[in-house]
């Protein structure tokens, strides 16, 4: 039946995966017009001898046997191996005037970018240049700056181990380490979090613990979107028995149920399995005071014991292993249940059954995702879900530890491979050692500082190894103006996309391969490899033959512009990706833990690279894995936020629809949701509505609050009744992204607040459309 008020919105009734799934599956298919030929590509997903999704870094268990692609895995695989071209004769037809009035769907839609482009601004139209013209045009801009540091080199999680070596390695050599990178906006803070608690900024468990554990936690994590491989694993922990708790502020079908498109049985009977034995909505950016609430139930529960006999806490694992928990126990002690009640938004209740799942567990794993890392206090919440687990020992023991989700298929990878603006010195020392230069030492930029810079005149030429800076980025407008003050703006895609269009003076399209498409070097077919969530190393090979001989892989690129821009300093750019066993030799001369890289990868299913913490060795100045203290924030807002809320201010987060990863669009549906052919919704809690005098489905304009005095805003979005709490709203970025102040950032990490903005929403009328003048929608 259809809702008047918004015809948009039909609540889905189905489970996650199934029937759902496999529609959109074959919808994308046909949409993709290379239905049969892609059918044989996406059964190569994940397998050994084929290629590693471009989608999530979600691990695999090695069984050949099964299919291992997901829905929003093929769509992935779908949207990259279209048969569409974008080249100089498409941009003849379209200028980039014309380009920024259309959508990002529509922009990524129009297919693979396929020869070298450079803007004309007299003729506003990207026009063909030749790889060696451009490669010199880069080189040139490059030498001719007085400072290493006026030039910012972006990495997106995409690229490969291979590629983002010697990016960093080229990079360092040219002499600087601004490195923003797409983990400074999603998981800088597990990074940091971790590093400064157990001594490793990567989750200590393999994907086999989950096999293993009593009990599983998830906060702040959408998987049936987001990482829907791991919706088998899910209802697998709570099918054999174990505990399997969600924290999450919306409810998502995906964290509720789950059919197995590979379960025959399932499928015939329209079953589904549950994925959670709990389902708790806290607050946006609750989940500190949930997890504080936890522990505070649990001190009692020690105390009951003690008189006892018995214990709760694994005494052993903390004289042995910890440091800092008496002051931590003395932090909870004095906070008071008002305050976690208040701003957890669960009741004291479920915070007690929490505890007590937890505490009757041998075994618990913890996982989340960005709903806990893009606050101003998530480095905090990581310490405290840390703190929980080092209680019982729940760190380095099988079935238990430390679990944060990655995004992009090899965020976590790139990372590893030094693409960071604050190496280890001891990264450094290594570098130096093997390539006899010494790399710079000071700190570079991260992503929010690359912004400043250009807008200040510090940086100002910009070299983008994949992504979508423009539309991933916070604060859109200034982000926009940043890209355009600078004088040279470089791109390395594969497809059309919004950051193509907000450019520096010059501008420079550089089309390379994905993960589909073969690579052919000068020794033949090569392959690449990334790192999943569980630091397994991976080999992936393409298995479809460029679209255009004119399209480069990324080693192949990053090598055309580092010699022509340093020669052969520090070594031969282009032997060294005539064969990219090369790359790896060196990668295995620098970064611990990939001794006889060539010979591992040729195993199926790949190798694990290895966790110190796993091991109970803490990488820390103290030796131990440090308990960290925090009081719970005074609110979830930032200070300068606070000062200017009311009555009327919601908390608003940022968050994917169905049909997107990260900011490729790649249909107008949220399944899920139940949203089809609308992106511009406000999901909001039906008494928020009423309360402040609205209807469902009405017009509204979300309007941020800040203390600097910019107007931030967006336009003509409709109100849609969720389950929610009150108080708290959410909608889809890169829509949203303007609303998040570029000075809003988290403690520690600088990471954008995208999932604690203040808001205020009022009326908007249609016919203003004027209003809108947001380049991202």
């Amino acid at each position: 039946m259809k809702n008047k008020a918004n015809p948009f919105y039909t609540p889905y009734k189905g489970a996650a995966g199934g029937w759902g799934a496999l529609k959109s599956t074959t919808e994308h298919l046909f949409k993709s017009e290379n239905a049969v030929r892609n059918i044989n590509t996406l059964l190569k997903t994940n397998q050994p001898h084929g290629f590693d999704c471009p989608g999530c870094a979600w691990g695999e268990k090695h069984d050949p046997s099964k299919i291992r692609f997901c829905e929003n895995g093929a769509k992935a695989v779908n949207w990259e191996a279209t048969s569409k071209k974008v080249d100089a004769a498409f941009m003849k037809e379209h200028s980039v005037s014309w380009l920024s009035s259309q959508s990002d769907y529509f922009l990524e839609y129009q297919g693979r970018l396929t020869e070298p482009l450079r803007y004309n601004p007299e003729t506003d139209h990207y026009e063909a240049i030749s790889w060696d013209d451009a490669y010199t045009q880069i080189a040139d801009s490059l030498k001719s700056q007085d400072n290493p540091d006026n030039v910012a080199f972006y990495t997106s999680g995409r690229a490969s181990n291979e590629a983002a070596f010697l990016y960093q390695l080229f990079v360092r050599a040219y002499g600087t380490n601004n490195f923003p990178d797409c983990s400074n906006m999603c998981h800088e803070a597990s990074g940091y979090g971790l590093t400064s608690s157990i001594g490793i900024g990567k989750g200590t468990v393999e994907i086999e613990d989950f096999e293993r554990a009593d009990a599983v936690f998830v906060f702040g994590q959408n998987p049936g979107t987001n990482h829907p491989r791991m919706l088998e694993t899910l209802r697998e922990v709570v099918q054999r028995g174990g505990q399997l708790l969600s924290f999450n502020t919306l409810r998502e079908r995906g964290l509720e149920r789950f059919q197995n498109p590979q379960n025959p049985i399932e499928m015939i009977t329209n079953g589904s399995q549950p994925t959670n034995t709990g389902y708790f909505c806290p607050k946006i950016g609750g989940d500190m005071a949930v997890v504080r609430g936890v522990v505070k139930v649990l001190i009692e529960m020690e105390e009951k014991a003690q008189k006892e006999g018995k214990a709760i806490f694994d005494h052993e694992f903390i004289a042995q292993h910890t440091q800092g928990l008496d002051a931590y126990l003395e932090q909870v002690k004095a906070t008071s249940w008002s305050h976690i009640i208040e701003q957890s938004g669960l009741t004291k209740e479920d915070i007690i059954h929490t505890a007590n799942v937890y505490a009757k567990a041998e075994s618990v794993i913890i996982t989340w995702a960005m709903g806990i890392t893009q606050h101003h206090h998530s480095v905090p919440t990581i310490h405290e879900i840390v703190n929980l687990l080092a209680l019982r020992g729940n760190l380095g023991k099988p079935g238990a530890g430390a679990c944060p989700v990655r995004g992009h298929s090899n965020v976590q990878g790139d990372r590893t491979m030094g693409i960071n603006e604050h190496p280890s010195q001891a990264f450094l020392d290594a570098i130096e050692k093997r390539f006899n230069f010494t790399p710079p030492q000071k700190h570079g930029l991260a992503v929010v500082d690359t912004i400043r810079a250009m807008r200040d005149g510090k940086v100002g030429v910009f070299i983008a190894l994949g992504g979508n800076f423009a539309s991933a980025t916070p604060d859109t407008k200034a982000t926009e103006k940043a890209l355009k003050r600078c004088q040279l703006t470089v791109q390395i895609s594969t497809k059309l996309n919004r950051s193509h269009l907000i450019m520096g003076k010059e501008a420079i399209i550089l089309p390379c391969l994905g993960r589909t498409d073969v690579d052919h070097q000068a020794t033949g077919q090569q392959k690449v490899t990334v790192e999943d969530s569980f630091s397994m190393i991976h080999a992936s090979g393409g298995v479809l033959e460029p679209l255009s001989p004119e399209q480069k892989s990324e080693p192949a690129i990053i090598a055309g512009i580092a010699a022509a821009t340093l020669g052969k300093f520090p070594i031969d750019w282009t032997e060294a990706v005539s064969d990219y066993d090369i790359i790896r030799d060196y990668i295995a001369d620098v970064v611990p833990g990939f001794q006889d890289f060539n010979q591992r990868i040729l195993q199926d299913g790949g190798f694990y690279l290895g966790n110190s913490a796993r091991e109970r060795n803490w990488k820390t100045p103290a030796n131990k894995a440090i308990i960290h203290s925090h009081a719970l924030p005074e609110s979830i807002l930032p200070k300068r936020a606070q000062d200017l809320s009311s009555d009327k201010t919601l908390v608003l987060q940022t968050l994917r629809s169905h049909d997107q990863y990260n900011t490729t669009i790649y249909g107008m549906n949220d399944r899920y949701r139940g949203i089809k052919g609308e992106r511009k919704v406000v999901f909001i809690n039906p008494a928020d509505i009423q309360r402040l005098g609205f209807e469902e489905g009405q017009s509204i304009t979300l309007r941020s609050i800040w203390d600097d005095g910019v107007e931030r805003k967006v336009s003509g979005f409709k109100l849609v009744p969720y389950s929610i709490p009150a108080g708290n709203i959410a909608a889809y970025y890169p829509e949203t992204n303007p609303l998040v102040p570029l000075d809003s950032l988290g403690e520690f990490s600088n990471t954008p607040t995208s999932k604690s903005i203040a808001i205020e929403l009022e009326a908007y009328e249609e016919e203003n459309n004027s209003n809108i003048s947001l380049s991202v929608v």
